[in-house]
């Protein structure tokens, strides 16, 4: 009796028949309770439900719950999943607002002549490596390169863009996805349990003769994220070219090695004298990968002239914000 009351399952005053039917229904397996008319347990609503649950994610309980609720109906049985979801997560989004989250990844997206730099945090490290949160710094990076390809520049020159977390939540989540980057953000919250913050992004396009060299250091593999680098560092570096040589992306990838692990605050002149370790004009620096020549003595046979460069380091706003 007592296991009964830690089920849930209390006495009820009965003889005869009516008690072995009761004694009977309470031997049978739990799938057998609330089990709704629109859903016997017949081979096709079963199918449904598996289908529901391999399209979602969700658990088979909650996919049980919104077929029921949408009597069967399977499309509506996903937006009442995606919306219950929502509510759950903005829930616990406002539980957890001010909870330190300086953990997380940098993004980077790179499509023809645009790419895309973001930063999405957490609390973890352990939630960074989810699959679940790199597909949301996937799908912010995907609404940033969407939000960048619209504009209607007339490139003559390089141009690049930033994006705070106010503006970044508001972008819509990119192809073939509803509703703006909040509502993805609160979706994670709900299922991964952290605080999350949609820090910030950058983007750069460039027209004919100019060069995006990027590189993210750190890099964790996600083969289902197809074209998405994610890292705890990452760097775009613009250049111009007066051609499209076999080694440029080599040369690219090189200086966005030196943004990264130098950290430069400008791209100074090749004219500048060569400065030392705490030089933080980029062409003026030693050379990382060959601390014999400056990065400027590096360049110059390659072809390239560096134009201008963006360096993320995952959390580091939040720790110069403390630092202050």
């Amino acid at each position: 009796m007592s296991l009964l009351r830690s089920l849930g399952f209390f006495p009820v005053a009965c003889t005869g028949h009516s008690a072995r039917s009761i004694l009977f229904q309470l031997s049978q397996p739990w799938h057998t309770f609330h089990t709704s008319p629109l859903l016997s347990s017949s081979a096709s609503s079963k199918e449904l439900l598996m289908k529901l649950r391999r399209k979602t994610g969700y658990s088979f309980v909650n996919c049980k719950k919104a077929l029921e609720t949408c009597g069967g109906d399977l499309k509506q049985a996903e937006a009442w999943l995606h919306k219950q979801a929502q509510k759950e997560g903005w829930s616990k989004a406002a539980k957890l607002h001010g909870r330190k989250a300086k953990e997380g990844l940098i993004g980077l997206l790179q499509e023809g002549n645009t790419a895309v730099l973001v930063e999405v945090n957490c609390e973890t490290d352990f939630v960074s490596r989810n699959t679940k949160f790199q597909q949301l710094v996937q799908q912010v990076a995907l609404g940033t390169m969407s939000h960048c390809q619209s504009l209607k520049d007339q490139l003559s020159t390089y141009t690049k863009g930033f994006l705070n977390s106010s503006e970044l939540s508001e972008l819509t989540a990119g192809p073939n996805r509803e509703g703006s980057l909040k509502d993805h953000l609160a979706l994670a919250i709900g299922k991964l349990g952290e605080n999350m913050i949609l820090k910030r992004a950058a983007w750069v396009k460039v027209p004919s003769g100019f060069y995006v060299g990027s590189y993210v250091h750190g890099v964790m593999q996600n083969p289902s994220l197809h074209n998405l680098v994610l890292g705890k560092y990452g760097a775009l570096v613009v250049c111009e070219t007066s051609e499209q040589s076999a080694n440029l992306k080599d040369v690219g990838r090189r200086l966005g090695q030196h943004v990264v692990g130098m950290a430069p605050l400008s791209v100074g002149s090749l004219d500048d004298e060569p400065g030392g370790e705490t030089e933080t004009r980029m062409l003026s620096q030693p050379y990382l990968l060959d601390p014999s020549i400056t990065l400027g003595q590096y360049v110059q046979p390659q072809g390239v002239s560096v134009i201008d460069f963006i360096r993320f380091e995952c959390g580091e706003i939040e720790e110069a914000a403390e630092a202050e």
